[in-house]
């Protein structure tokens, strides 16, 4: 063996290892350089997002606006219609109490209806109550 032989092959082992390093750092470098742009491109595309959340957020805040202020419109109503049940229901009392004194005063035969308690029967409704039809229904879908 040549002494220029034995020296390429004394090197072959090192300068393998050093190839292999050289090759995996590249791929390391390729690899980050990867995900950099991977992460900046979903970065990019949140923020791209944001002015249709904003928006998106803006209309619920509107529709939520609405719902309550119809709710406490509602509500105000529903105060109002009680305080007139309860007053009505004191009045029928009061006039129940009355035909009751005149039915025991005169001897009169009277039918006196009995009071309600709107607190105690569910609320009955003047007309009936009817499914509620999906316009798929309607059509015939």
């Amino acid at each position: 063996m040549s002494l220029r032989q034995r020296s390429s092959s004394d090197e072959d082992p090192q300068h393998l290892l050093d190839q292999r390093k050289e090759r995996r750092m590249l791929s390391n470098r390729e690899s980050a350089r990867r995900s950099r742009m991977k992460k900046q491109k979903h970065l990019g595309d949140l923020i791209n997002q944001v002015p249709q959340m904003k928006a998106e957020n803006n209309q619920i805040l509107t529709k939520i606006n609405v719902v309550m202020q119809n709710y406490a419109a509602v509500e105000a109503e529903n105060s109002i219609l009680r305080s007139q049940v309860m007053e009505l229901t004191e009045r029928l009392k009061s006039l129940n109490s009355t035909l009751q004194f005149i039915k025991e005063f005169s001897g009169m035969d009277m039918d006196i209806p009995e009071i309600p308690d709107p607190l105690l029967r569910p609320l009955q409704l003047p007309f009936p109550l009817q499914p509620i039809m999906s316009p798929a229904d309607t059509l015939g879908c």
